[in-house]
Protein backbone atom coordinates (compact mmCIF):
# COMPACT_ATOMS: atom_id res chain seq x y z
CA UNK A 1 0.00 0.00 0.00
CA UNK A 2 1.29 3.45 -0.88
CA UNK A 3 1.83 6.01 1.86
CA UNK A 4 1.47 9.80 1.97
CA UNK A 5 4.69 9.78 4.03
CA UNK A 6 8.36 9.20 3.26
CA UNK A 7 10.03 6.10 4.68
CA UNK A 8 12.34 8.11 6.96
CA UNK A 9 9.41 9.84 8.68
CA UNK A 10 7.60 6.71 9.82
CA UNK A 11 9.15 6.41 13.27
CA UNK A 12 8.63 10.10 14.00
CA UNK A 13 4.97 9.96 13.01
CA UNK A 14 4.28 6.84 15.02
CA UNK A 15 5.95 8.34 18.12
CA UNK A 16 3.82 11.49 17.78
CA UNK A 17 1.01 9.46 19.37
CA UNK A 18 -1.86 11.89 19.88
CA UNK A 19 -1.79 13.17 16.30
CA UNK A 20 -2.46 11.54 12.96
CA UNK A 21 0.77 9.52 13.25
CA UNK A 22 -0.36 6.00 14.01
CA UNK A 23 -3.44 6.12 11.84
CA UNK A 24 -1.95 7.70 8.74
CA UNK A 25 0.99 5.32 9.00
CA UNK A 26 -1.52 2.50 8.64
CA UNK A 27 -1.89 3.36 4.97
CA UNK A 28 1.62 1.95 4.49
CA UNK A 29 0.30 -1.54 4.98
CA UNK A 30 -2.57 -3.67 3.75
CA UNK A 31 -6.11 -3.35 5.12
CA UNK A 32 -5.65 -5.96 7.86
CA UNK A 33 -2.41 -4.39 9.11
CA UNK A 34 -3.99 -0.92 8.93
CA UNK A 35 -6.85 -1.90 11.20
CA UNK A 36 -4.37 -3.31 13.72
CA UNK A 37 -3.04 0.26 14.13
CA UNK A 38 -6.38 1.87 14.98
CA UNK A 39 -7.27 3.41 18.32
CA UNK A 40 -9.74 0.64 19.16
CA UNK A 41 -11.27 -2.37 17.37
CA UNK A 42 -13.49 -1.17 14.51
CA UNK A 43 -17.03 -2.29 13.82
CA UNK A 44 -17.06 -0.83 10.31
CA UNK A 45 -14.62 -0.68 7.41
CA UNK A 46 -16.39 1.51 4.89
CA UNK A 47 -18.95 4.32 4.57
CA UNK A 48 -21.68 5.41 2.16
CA UNK A 49 -22.94 8.98 2.42
CA UNK A 50 -26.20 9.94 0.72
CA UNK A 51 -26.43 13.70 0.29
CA UNK A 52 -29.71 15.37 -0.75
CA UNK A 53 -28.57 18.71 -2.17
CA UNK A 54 -30.91 21.66 -1.76
CA UNK A 55 -32.28 20.81 1.71
CA UNK A 56 -34.74 17.93 1.90
CA UNK A 57 -37.86 18.38 4.01
CA UNK A 58 -37.75 16.18 7.08
CA UNK A 59 -41.43 17.01 7.65
CA UNK A 60 -42.56 15.50 4.35
CA UNK A 61 -40.33 12.41 4.45
CA UNK A 62 -39.51 10.99 7.88
CA UNK A 63 -40.46 13.27 10.79
CA UNK A 64 -44.22 12.96 11.24
CA UNK A 65 -45.93 15.80 13.13
CA UNK A 66 -49.63 15.20 13.88
CA UNK A 67 -49.90 18.79 15.12
CA UNK A 68 -49.22 20.06 11.60
CA UNK A 69 -52.05 17.91 10.28
CA UNK A 70 -54.35 19.21 12.99
CA UNK A 71 -53.37 22.88 12.51
CA UNK A 72 -52.98 22.86 8.73
CA UNK A 73 -53.88 26.25 7.26
CA UNK A 74 -53.92 28.07 10.59
CA UNK A 75 -51.61 31.09 11.04
CA UNK A 76 -48.20 29.90 12.22
CA UNK A 77 -47.05 31.04 15.64
CA UNK A 78 -43.53 30.02 16.64
CA UNK A 79 -43.61 31.79 19.98
CA UNK A 80 -40.48 33.76 19.09
CA UNK A 81 -39.02 35.89 16.34
CA UNK A 82 -38.02 33.73 13.38
CA UNK A 83 -35.28 34.76 10.97
CA UNK A 84 -36.64 33.29 7.75
CA UNK A 85 -34.41 32.86 4.73
CA UNK A 86 -37.05 34.19 2.34
CA UNK A 87 -40.74 34.68 3.11
CA UNK A 88 -41.71 31.25 4.34
CA UNK A 89 -43.67 32.12 7.47
CA UNK A 90 -47.13 31.50 6.05
CA UNK A 91 -49.74 29.20 7.68
CA UNK A 92 -48.84 25.83 9.16
CA UNK A 93 -48.46 23.23 6.41
CA UNK A 94 -49.22 19.55 6.87
CA UNK A 95 -47.06 16.90 5.15
CA UNK A 96 -47.58 16.72 1.41
CA UNK A 97 -47.93 12.91 1.55
CA UNK A 98 -49.69 10.58 3.96
CA UNK A 99 -47.64 8.84 6.66
CA UNK A 100 -47.96 5.17 7.69
CA UNK A 101 -46.18 2.95 10.25
CA UNK A 102 -43.59 0.43 9.00
CA UNK A 103 -41.66 -2.45 10.48
CA UNK A 104 -41.65 -3.84 13.99
CA UNK A 105 -40.51 -0.43 15.19
CA UNK A 106 -43.69 1.15 13.79
CA UNK A 107 -41.68 4.02 12.36
CA UNK A 108 -43.90 6.53 10.54
CA UNK A 109 -42.77 7.13 6.96
CA UNK A 110 -44.21 9.22 4.17
CA UNK A 111 -45.75 7.39 1.24
CA UNK A 112 -43.18 8.98 -1.06
CA UNK A 113 -40.34 7.07 0.70
CA UNK A 114 -42.35 3.91 1.37
CA UNK A 115 -39.60 1.77 -0.21
CA UNK A 116 -37.60 2.39 2.96
CA UNK A 117 -40.28 0.53 4.88
CA UNK A 118 -38.58 -2.76 3.95
CA UNK A 119 -35.40 -1.72 5.83
CA UNK A 120 -36.81 0.64 8.44
CA UNK A 121 -35.84 -1.63 11.33
CA UNK A 122 -32.19 -1.42 10.24
CA UNK A 123 -32.19 2.39 10.45
CA UNK A 124 -31.49 4.74 13.36
CA UNK A 125 -33.22 8.13 13.02
CA UNK A 126 -31.80 11.37 14.37
CA UNK A 127 -34.48 14.07 14.15
CA UNK A 128 -32.76 16.78 16.23
CA UNK A 129 -29.81 17.70 14.01
CA UNK A 130 -29.10 21.44 13.89
CA UNK A 131 -27.08 23.57 11.48
CA UNK A 132 -25.38 26.93 11.72
CA UNK A 133 -26.72 28.68 8.65
CA UNK A 134 -29.58 28.80 6.18
CA UNK A 135 -27.23 29.38 3.23
CA UNK A 136 -26.87 26.39 0.92
CA UNK A 137 -23.14 26.67 0.25
CA UNK A 138 -22.25 26.99 3.93
CA UNK A 139 -24.73 24.36 5.08
CA UNK A 140 -23.46 21.87 2.50
CA UNK A 141 -19.82 22.40 3.44
CA UNK A 142 -20.67 22.01 7.12
CA UNK A 143 -22.16 18.57 6.50
CA UNK A 144 -19.43 17.39 4.10
CA UNK A 145 -16.33 18.85 5.78
CA UNK A 146 -17.32 19.87 9.31
CA UNK A 147 -16.71 23.55 8.53
CA UNK A 148 -19.05 26.06 6.91
CA UNK A 149 -16.33 27.72 4.85
CA UNK A 150 -13.95 26.41 2.17
CA UNK A 151 -10.43 25.15 2.78
CA UNK A 152 -11.08 22.01 4.82
CA UNK A 153 -10.96 18.33 3.83
CA UNK A 154 -14.09 16.32 3.19
CA UNK A 155 -14.98 13.55 5.62
CA UNK A 156 -14.21 11.11 2.81
CA UNK A 157 -10.73 12.59 2.41
CA UNK A 158 -10.08 12.29 6.15
CA UNK A 159 -11.12 8.63 6.10
CA UNK A 160 -9.02 7.95 3.01
CA UNK A 161 -6.04 9.60 4.70
CA UNK A 162 -6.56 7.80 7.97
CA UNK A 163 -7.32 4.31 6.69
CA UNK A 164 -5.92 4.21 3.18
CA UNK A 165 -7.36 1.99 0.47
CA UNK A 166 -7.70 -1.77 0.65
CA UNK A 167 -7.43 -1.94 -3.16
CA UNK A 168 -4.45 -0.25 -4.81
CA UNK A 169 -6.24 -0.29 -8.17
CA UNK A 170 -9.19 1.81 -6.99
CA UNK A 171 -9.39 5.09 -5.06
CA UNK A 172 -10.32 5.04 -1.39
CA UNK A 173 -12.84 7.88 -1.84
CA UNK A 174 -15.32 7.91 -4.74
CA UNK A 175 -17.97 10.54 -5.51
CA UNK A 176 -21.10 9.85 -7.59
CA UNK A 177 -22.58 13.32 -8.31
CA UNK A 178 -26.02 14.18 -9.58
CA UNK A 179 -26.07 13.59 -13.33
CA UNK A 180 -27.46 17.09 -14.03
CA UNK A 181 -24.57 18.94 -12.41
CA UNK A 182 -22.81 19.62 -9.13
CA UNK A 183 -24.35 20.85 -5.89
CA UNK A 184 -23.43 24.08 -4.09
CA UNK A 185 -19.62 24.46 -3.76
CA UNK A 186 -18.99 21.99 -6.57
CA UNK A 187 -15.79 19.98 -6.08
CA UNK A 188 -15.03 21.67 -2.73
CA UNK A 189 -17.45 19.20 -1.16
CA UNK A 190 -14.98 16.37 -1.74
CA UNK A 191 -11.70 18.30 -1.72
CA UNK A 192 -8.62 17.11 0.18
CA UNK A 193 -7.69 20.72 1.10
CA UNK A 194 -4.47 20.58 3.16
CA UNK A 195 -4.32 16.76 3.04
CA UNK A 196 -2.34 15.17 0.19
CA UNK A 197 -4.27 15.55 -3.05
CA UNK A 198 -4.51 11.80 -3.61
CA UNK A 199 -7.18 11.69 -0.88
CA UNK A 200 -9.69 13.91 -2.67
CA UNK A 201 -12.78 12.25 -4.08
CA UNK A 202 -12.58 10.63 -7.50
CA UNK A 203 -15.67 11.59 -9.52
CA UNK A 204 -17.52 8.81 -11.36
CA UNK A 205 -20.74 8.97 -13.40
CA UNK A 206 -22.11 5.39 -13.58
CA UNK A 207 -24.12 4.66 -16.69
CA UNK A 208 -22.71 7.52 -18.74
CA UNK A 209 -20.62 7.16 -21.90
CA UNK A 210 -17.48 8.24 -20.03
CA UNK A 211 -17.97 7.37 -16.33
CA UNK A 212 -14.48 8.62 -15.44
CA UNK A 213 -13.17 11.68 -17.28
CA UNK A 214 -9.87 11.26 -19.15
CA UNK A 215 -9.28 7.72 -17.91
CA UNK A 216 -8.83 6.52 -21.49
CA UNK A 217 -7.52 8.27 -24.61
CA UNK A 218 -10.09 10.32 -26.52
CA UNK A 219 -11.37 9.47 -29.96
CA UNK A 220 -8.58 11.51 -31.54
CA UNK A 221 -6.05 9.24 -29.84
CA UNK A 222 -6.73 6.25 -32.08
CA UNK A 223 -3.00 6.02 -32.85
CA UNK A 224 -2.30 5.08 -29.22
CA UNK A 225 -1.90 1.34 -28.71
CA UNK A 226 -1.84 -0.62 -25.46
CA UNK A 227 1.87 -1.24 -25.88
CA UNK A 228 2.73 2.41 -26.59
CA UNK A 229 0.63 3.56 -23.67
CA UNK A 230 2.40 1.09 -21.37
CA UNK A 231 5.81 2.25 -22.62
CA UNK A 232 4.82 5.88 -22.12
CA UNK A 233 3.61 5.16 -18.61
CA UNK A 234 6.86 3.39 -17.75
CA UNK A 235 8.88 6.34 -19.02
CA UNK A 236 6.79 8.80 -17.02
CA UNK A 237 7.21 6.65 -13.94
CA UNK A 238 11.01 6.76 -14.28
CA UNK A 239 11.00 10.51 -14.87
CA UNK A 240 8.70 11.07 -11.90
CA UNK A 241 10.99 8.95 -9.74
CA UNK A 242 14.05 10.96 -10.71
CA UNK A 243 12.19 14.21 -10.13
CA UNK A 244 10.95 13.05 -6.73
CA UNK A 245 14.40 11.87 -5.65
CA UNK A 246 15.74 15.40 -6.07
CA UNK A 247 12.91 16.85 -3.94
CA UNK A 248 12.62 14.71 -0.79
CA UNK A 249 9.70 15.44 1.48
CA UNK A 250 7.51 17.17 -1.12
CA UNK A 251 4.12 15.63 -0.33
CA UNK A 252 2.47 17.49 -3.21
CA UNK A 253 4.72 15.71 -5.65
CA UNK A 254 4.18 12.37 -3.96
CA UNK A 255 0.42 12.85 -4.18
CA UNK A 256 0.59 13.78 -7.86
CA UNK A 257 2.69 10.72 -8.67
CA UNK A 258 0.34 8.51 -6.71
CA UNK A 259 -2.61 9.97 -8.62
CA UNK A 260 -1.00 9.11 -11.94
CA UNK A 261 -0.22 5.60 -10.75
CA UNK A 262 -3.78 5.14 -9.56
CA UNK A 263 -5.17 6.36 -12.88
CA UNK A 264 -3.12 3.74 -14.70
CA UNK A 265 -4.30 1.00 -12.35
CA UNK A 266 -7.91 2.12 -12.70
CA UNK A 267 -7.83 1.55 -16.45
CA UNK A 268 -8.09 -2.14 -15.69
CA UNK A 269 -10.04 -2.16 -12.42
CA UNK A 270 -12.64 0.60 -12.89
CA UNK A 271 -14.45 -0.68 -16.03
CA UNK A 272 -15.01 -4.04 -14.39
CA UNK A 273 -16.15 -2.47 -11.12
CA UNK A 274 -18.66 -0.24 -12.90
CA UNK A 275 -20.05 -2.85 -15.28
CA UNK A 276 -23.52 -3.69 -13.96
CA UNK A 277 -24.56 -5.53 -17.12
CA UNK A 278 -23.71 -8.92 -15.62
CA UNK A 279 -25.84 -8.34 -12.54
CA UNK A 280 -28.99 -10.54 -12.50
CA UNK A 281 -32.22 -9.01 -13.74
CA UNK A 282 -34.01 -9.42 -10.42
CA UNK A 283 -31.31 -7.40 -8.68
CA UNK A 284 -31.41 -4.59 -11.23
CA UNK A 285 -35.17 -4.50 -10.88
CA UNK A 286 -34.79 -4.21 -7.10
CA UNK A 287 -32.64 -1.13 -7.65
CA UNK A 288 -35.14 0.33 -10.13
CA UNK A 289 -32.77 -0.01 -13.09
CA UNK A 290 -34.38 -0.29 -16.52
CA UNK A 291 -32.55 -2.16 -19.27
CA UNK A 292 -32.08 -0.19 -22.47
CA UNK A 293 -31.57 3.20 -20.83
CA UNK A 294 -28.45 4.65 -22.42
CA UNK A 295 -28.63 8.39 -21.73
CA UNK A 296 -29.48 10.43 -18.69
CA UNK A 297 -32.33 12.89 -19.16
CA UNK A 298 -32.30 16.49 -18.04
CA UNK A 299 -35.92 16.40 -16.97
CA UNK A 300 -37.11 14.96 -13.69
CA UNK A 301 -39.64 12.18 -13.14
CA UNK A 302 -39.87 9.30 -10.71
CA UNK A 303 -39.14 6.41 -13.07
CA UNK A 304 -36.02 7.99 -14.51
CA UNK A 305 -34.83 9.08 -11.07
CA UNK A 306 -35.15 5.48 -9.88
CA UNK A 307 -33.06 4.26 -12.81
CA UNK A 308 -30.39 6.92 -12.36
CA UNK A 309 -30.13 6.75 -8.59
CA UNK A 310 -30.38 2.96 -8.65
CA UNK A 311 -27.40 2.74 -11.01
CA UNK A 312 -25.37 4.86 -8.63
CA UNK A 313 -26.35 2.69 -5.68
CA UNK A 314 -25.54 -0.55 -7.49
CA UNK A 315 -22.21 0.89 -8.63
CA UNK A 316 -21.56 1.87 -5.02
CA UNK A 317 -22.10 -1.70 -3.87
CA UNK A 318 -19.67 -2.99 -6.49
CA UNK A 319 -17.07 -0.41 -5.46
CA UNK A 320 -17.48 -1.15 -1.76
CA UNK A 321 -17.04 -4.88 -2.18
CA UNK A 322 -13.84 -4.18 -4.16
CA UNK A 323 -12.25 -2.19 -1.35
CA UNK A 324 -13.37 1.45 -1.75
CA UNK A 325 -13.58 3.03 1.71
CA UNK A 326 -15.98 5.96 1.23
CA UNK A 327 -18.65 6.44 -1.43
CA UNK A 328 -20.56 9.73 -1.58
CA UNK A 329 -23.82 9.64 -3.57
CA UNK A 330 -25.50 12.93 -4.51
CA UNK A 331 -29.08 13.76 -5.41
CA UNK A 332 -29.79 17.29 -6.66
CA UNK A 333 -27.70 19.94 -8.36
CA UNK A 334 -27.29 23.71 -8.26
CA UNK A 335 -28.28 24.66 -11.80
CA UNK A 336 -31.14 27.02 -11.02
CA UNK A 337 -34.63 26.82 -12.50
CA UNK A 338 -36.72 24.82 -13.04
CA UNK A 339 -35.82 23.02 -9.81
CA UNK A 340 -33.64 19.95 -10.20
CA UNK A 341 -32.89 19.63 -6.52
CA UNK A 342 -34.48 19.54 -3.06
CA UNK A 343 -34.72 23.32 -2.62
CA UNK A 344 -38.51 23.36 -2.69
CA UNK A 345 -39.42 27.02 -2.17
CA UNK A 346 -42.17 26.87 -4.80
CA UNK A 347 -43.58 23.35 -4.78
CA UNK A 348 -42.56 20.51 -2.45
CA UNK A 349 -44.61 17.89 -4.26
CA UNK A 350 -43.16 18.75 -7.67
CA UNK A 351 -39.55 18.83 -6.50
CA UNK A 352 -39.42 16.23 -3.75
CA UNK A 353 -41.67 13.64 -5.37
CA UNK A 354 -39.43 12.16 -8.10
CA UNK A 355 -36.23 12.70 -6.14
CA UNK A 356 -37.60 11.05 -3.00
CA UNK A 357 -38.98 8.03 -4.84
CA UNK A 358 -35.68 7.62 -6.68
CA UNK A 359 -33.44 7.80 -3.63
CA UNK A 360 -35.75 5.64 -1.47
CA UNK A 361 -35.80 2.86 -4.06
CA UNK A 362 -32.03 2.90 -4.53
CA UNK A 363 -31.15 3.28 -0.86
CA UNK A 364 -33.50 0.49 0.19
CA UNK A 365 -32.06 -1.81 -2.46
CA UNK A 366 -28.49 -1.01 -1.43
CA UNK A 367 -29.21 -1.78 2.22
CA UNK A 368 -30.89 -5.08 1.34
CA UNK A 369 -28.16 -6.00 -1.14
CA UNK A 370 -25.36 -5.29 1.33
CA UNK A 371 -27.21 -7.19 4.02
CA UNK A 372 -27.67 -10.33 1.94
CA UNK A 373 -23.95 -10.28 1.09
CA UNK A 374 -22.87 -9.85 4.71
CA UNK A 375 -21.46 -6.40 3.99
CA UNK A 376 -23.96 -4.25 5.87
CA UNK A 377 -22.57 -5.33 9.22
CA UNK A 378 -19.33 -3.46 8.53
CA UNK A 379 -20.62 -0.72 6.20
CA UNK A 380 -22.02 2.52 7.66
CA UNK A 381 -24.71 4.29 5.64
CA UNK A 382 -25.42 7.96 6.40
CA UNK A 383 -28.26 10.01 4.88
CA UNK A 384 -28.04 13.78 5.20
CA UNK A 385 -28.84 17.13 3.66
CA UNK A 386 -27.65 20.68 4.40
CA UNK A 387 -30.65 21.65 6.56
CA UNK A 388 -34.39 21.08 6.77
CA UNK A 389 -37.47 23.01 5.76
CA UNK A 390 -39.97 25.08 7.71
CA UNK A 391 -43.30 23.74 9.05
CA UNK A 392 -45.01 26.81 7.61
CA UNK A 393 -45.83 27.47 3.98
CA UNK A 394 -44.06 29.55 1.41
CA UNK A 395 -46.39 30.56 -1.40
CA UNK A 396 -48.88 27.85 -0.52
CA UNK A 397 -47.00 24.86 -1.97
CA UNK A 398 -43.42 25.41 -0.88
CA UNK A 399 -41.34 25.50 2.30
CA UNK A 400 -38.52 27.85 3.29
CA UNK A 401 -35.11 26.88 4.70
CA UNK A 402 -34.93 25.57 8.27
CA UNK A 403 -31.41 25.32 9.72
CA UNK A 404 -32.86 25.04 13.23
CA UNK A 405 -33.60 21.30 12.97
CA UNK A 406 -33.51 18.51 10.40
CA UNK A 407 -33.00 14.76 10.08
CA UNK A 408 -30.07 12.41 9.56
CA UNK A 409 -30.38 8.66 9.48
CA UNK A 410 -27.77 5.93 9.74
CA UNK A 411 -27.64 2.15 9.49
CA UNK A 412 -25.23 -0.78 9.33
CA UNK A 413 -21.67 -0.91 10.65
CA UNK A 414 -22.40 -1.05 14.38
CA UNK A 415 -25.50 1.18 14.29
CA UNK A 416 -28.51 0.09 16.34
CA UNK A 417 -31.49 -0.22 14.01
CA UNK A 418 -35.14 0.53 14.60
CA UNK A 419 -34.58 3.41 17.00
CA UNK A 420 -35.02 7.17 17.12
CA UNK A 421 -32.31 9.14 18.91
CA UNK A 422 -33.24 12.79 19.28
CA UNK A 423 -36.64 14.29 18.52
CA UNK A 424 -37.78 17.58 17.04
CA UNK A 425 -40.51 19.64 18.69
CA UNK A 426 -44.23 19.33 17.93
CA UNK A 427 -43.87 21.50 14.81
CA UNK A 428 -40.58 20.09 13.52
CA UNK A 429 -39.19 23.60 13.93
CA UNK A 430 -36.42 23.09 16.52
CA UNK A 431 -35.10 20.22 18.69
CA UNK A 432 -37.50 19.07 21.37
CA UNK A 433 -34.65 19.38 23.87
CA UNK A 434 -33.06 22.63 22.73
CA UNK A 435 -30.22 22.27 25.24
CA UNK A 436 -29.04 18.98 23.72
CA UNK A 437 -29.23 19.04 19.93
CA UNK A 438 -27.20 16.82 17.61
CA UNK A 439 -24.59 18.51 15.42
CA UNK A 440 -22.63 17.29 12.43
CA UNK A 441 -19.56 16.95 14.67
CA UNK A 442 -21.41 14.30 16.68
CA UNK A 443 -22.36 12.40 13.52
CA UNK A 444 -18.76 12.50 12.27
CA UNK A 445 -17.36 11.53 15.68
CA UNK A 446 -19.69 8.53 15.79
CA UNK A 447 -18.74 7.35 12.29
CA UNK A 448 -15.02 7.66 13.06
CA UNK A 449 -15.55 5.79 16.33
CA UNK A 450 -17.19 2.90 14.48
CA UNK A 451 -14.23 2.86 12.07
CA UNK A 452 -11.89 2.43 15.04
CA UNK A 453 -10.75 6.06 15.17
CA UNK A 454 -10.83 8.47 18.11
CA UNK A 455 -11.97 11.69 16.45
CA UNK A 456 -9.92 13.83 18.87
CA UNK A 457 -6.71 12.08 17.80
CA UNK A 458 -7.17 12.13 14.02
CA UNK A 459 -5.34 15.42 13.51
CA UNK A 460 -2.99 17.08 11.06
CA UNK A 461 -1.19 20.38 11.54
CA UNK A 462 -2.14 23.13 9.08
CA UNK A 463 -1.13 26.78 9.38
CA UNK A 464 0.00 26.25 12.94
CA UNK A 465 -3.23 24.56 14.09
CA UNK A 466 -3.90 20.88 14.76
CA UNK A 467 -6.95 20.41 12.55
CA UNK A 468 -9.44 17.57 12.72
CA UNK A 469 -12.70 16.63 11.03
CA UNK A 470 -14.72 17.54 14.14
CA UNK A 471 -12.95 20.90 14.73
CA UNK A 472 -12.95 21.32 18.54
CA UNK A 473 -16.42 19.81 19.01
CA UNK A 474 -18.25 16.52 18.87
CA UNK A 475 -19.02 13.49 20.95
CA UNK A 476 -19.88 9.90 20.08
CA UNK A 477 -23.63 9.30 20.01
CA UNK A 478 -23.59 6.20 22.20
CA UNK A 479 -27.33 5.71 21.93
CA UNK A 480 -26.80 4.89 18.24
CA UNK A 481 -24.32 2.11 18.93
CA UNK A 482 -25.45 -1.52 18.75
Amino acid sequence: MNSPFQQNRRDFLWRSGGGLGGIALASLFNAEQAEAKLHHPPKARRVVQFFMAGAASHLDLFDFKPELVKRHGEPSDFGEHVEAFQNGLGPWKKPVWEFKPYGQSGKMLSDVVSDLGAVVDDIAWVHNVVGKTGVHSQGTLLQTTGFNRPGFPSAGAWISYGLGSSNENLPAFVVLPDHRGLASNGTKNWDAAFLPAQHQGTVIYPGSETPITDLFPGKRGSFISSASEADGGALLSRLNGLHAASRPGDERLEARIRSYELAAAMQLAAPEALDVSQEPSYLKEMYGIRDGVTAWPSQINAEEEMDIFGRKCLAARRLLERGVRFVQIWSGNDNGFPRRNWDSHEDVERDHGPLARGFARGASALIRDLKQRGLLEDTIILWTTEFGRMPSTQGGKGRDHNPYVFTNWLCGGGIKGGITAGESDEWGYKPLDRANPTEVYDIHATILHLLGIDHTRLTVRSNGVDRRLTDVHGHVLKELLA
